[in-house]
């Protein structure tokens, strides 16, 4: 059964409204108008458009942020994505660590987005779950009343340079140089930061896990369930993606099926500034990235070939 692992107020929950100006050089935001809180944040999420893609100006809900964390875990590199039910579109895609900013944190957002992995990605080995550290900065433990955190043992967590082009909130450019994208079906603004998780090589026998907030009646609240662990990798070669999901248990990469898989509105096409997708087919996503799934039989043969070296080191330590 799934556990609770904390219970909210939606309404202690408030963001700002935004102006945006957009142009081939660059684009910035403000905030306009008083706090919002959840229930009237989405009621503004409402369609809107633009005649050019690369310069409006254009009032919006809110500012959303995600993170497109690529993790580093016995040697390999994967991009990690969440599965999420969103009760806002009706829908059930696969998508980046993301949430909503919040009024106080409009002007610094990489400060939510490293706070979203710490509440979306959980990495659990049999001595407890890793706390992390973003540079030299420790992460918050959200969960701490509810699941016990290893104190000698943590995560690292270290951005990658980012999009070619500036974003800036008024005048101030910022930290890390955030994707960004205007999304016209929710109207919101929205940021991706580039990070790196690096897993100890001590943590052992490591599973992953996704947690994420719902509204339940008046309340929201995060639970853990085993059964979904809701969090997939996708791995890279030299930087590039592959057409293939994993999950990851107890050390063992498990495939995932991508029958009838939707990936979220920032896996789809960008003109300009603009977004004008809810979501993208996961077929149609490997045919815009010039990929193509790969057969059971290659799959098979990369796993067991991984299980070949792990004999070959028990035999030579053995």
């Amino acid at each position: 059964m799934p556990r609770m692992l904390i219970r909210k107020n939606p309404s202690d929950f408030k963001t700002l409204p935004l102006l945006v100006e957009a142009t081939a050089e660059g684009l910035s935001y403000q905030s306009v108008g008083m706090p919002l809180n959840f229930a009237q944040t989405l009621s503004k999420r409402r369609p809107v458009s633009v005649a050019d893609t690369e310069r409006f100006t254009l009032e919006l809900a809110n500012l959303g942020v995600s993170v497109r964390l690529t993790l580093h875990w016995q040697g390999r590199d994967y991009w990690v994505l969440v599965r999420q039910r969103r009760q806002d579109r009706g829908d059930v895609v696969l998508k980046l660590i993301s949430g909503y900013v919040p009024a106080h944190e409009v002007n610094l957002p990489l400060h939510t987005a490293v706070q979203e992995v710490a509440e979306e990605c959980l990495l659990e080995t049999p001595e407890g779950w890793l706390s992390g550290r973003f540079n030299d900065i420790w992460l918050p433990a959200p969960y701490a009343s509810a699941l016990h955190y290893r104190e000698a043992l943590s995560f690292r967590l270290t951005p990658f340079s980012g999009a070619a082009r500036p974003v800036r909130c008024a005048n101030q450019p910022l930290l890390e140089r955030p994707r960004a994208y205007v999304h016209l079906p929710t109207a919101s603004l929205q940021l991706i930061y580039d990070l790196r998780l690096e897993v100890p090589k001590e943590a052992k026998s490591l599973s992953l896990f996704h947690v994420d907030e719902r509204l339940e009646g008046d309340q929201l609240v995060a639970r853990l369930n085993r059964k979904r662990p809701d969090l997939y990798l996708m791995s890279l070669t030299d930087g590039q993606p592959c057409a293939e999901l994993y999950t990851l248990h107890k050390d063992q990469l498990k495939p995932a099926s991508t029958r009838g898989v939707y990936l979220a509105e920032s896996f789809a096409p960008q003109e300009g500034w603009v977004v004008s997708e809810e979501r993208i087919r996961w077929k149609d996503w490997l045919k815009q990235q010039g990929l193509s799934a790969p057969d059971k039989e290659s799959r098979l043969k990369r796993l067991t070939g991984k299980a070949r070296q792990m004999f070959r080191k028990v035999v030579k330590t053995g």
